[in-house]
């Protein structure tokens, strides 16, 4: 199926999807920040969304901060105060998907990603724009290839897909490298 078909197809769904990642300051957003979001829909990845934010906490990993080459004492200068974060990020989703259909978020390994983005929603904002739905690319990749768990990290789904992408661990980059993939495997489905 030719890209043309595929966007014909997927604009006749009631859902909109939306490649999200993130940025933090260690493993989960209990103790943790959440410090950059980048997202941008699957079918257009130039119209993105980028952010970085105050840290709600100043512990970290030093593997969390070392990949994402961001700085804690920066962004506490630097960095939209969360709620004002949220509050853009929900706007935009609002901007970007049209009112006859819902945001899916979509994230290569959206468990991590989601428990950010919905607990910052839900702290902050009082609600997920996103409501319950989170659709992870890995688990996508491994039904549609068969593969197995261990198969589906970046290296051998890129190399799958002859895209060759690795992740820069700049969220809004990484959202639009997300969705260009996510497209590949739409097209391998022949959605």
């Amino acid at each position: 199926m030719d890209q043309e078909s595929i966007n014909a197809s997927i604009a006749e769904e009631a859902q909109a999807y939306i490649s999200v990642d993130v940025e933090t300051a260690g493993p989960n957003p209990s103790r943790y920040a959440l410090l950059s979001i980048g997202a941008c829909p699957v079918l257009d990845a130039n119209r993105g969304f980028y952010v970085e934010l105050k840290p709600t906490s100043m512990d970290a990993t030093l593997d969390a901060l070392a990949i994402s080459g961001l700085s804690l004492e920066v962004l506490k200068e630097t960095g939209l105060e969360p709620a004002e974060a949220m509050t853009r990020f929900a706007a935009w989703l609002e901007e970007i998907v049209p009112s006859a259909k819902r945001p899916v978020f979509v994230a290569f390994n959206a468990p991590f990603d989601w428990m950010f983005v919905n607990d910052y929603f839900h702290r902050f904002l009082g609600r997920n724009p996103f409501g319950h739905t989170a659709l992870d690319m890995k688990a996508f990749y491994m039904g549609l290839s068969g593969s197995r768990w261990s198969e589906t990290a970046m290296r051998h789904v890129s190399t799958h897909y002859a895209s060759k992408r690795t992740l820069t661990h700049h969220a809004l980059q990484d959202a639009q490298d997300q969705a260009h993939l996510f497209q590949a495997m739409l097209r391998e489905h022949g959605t």
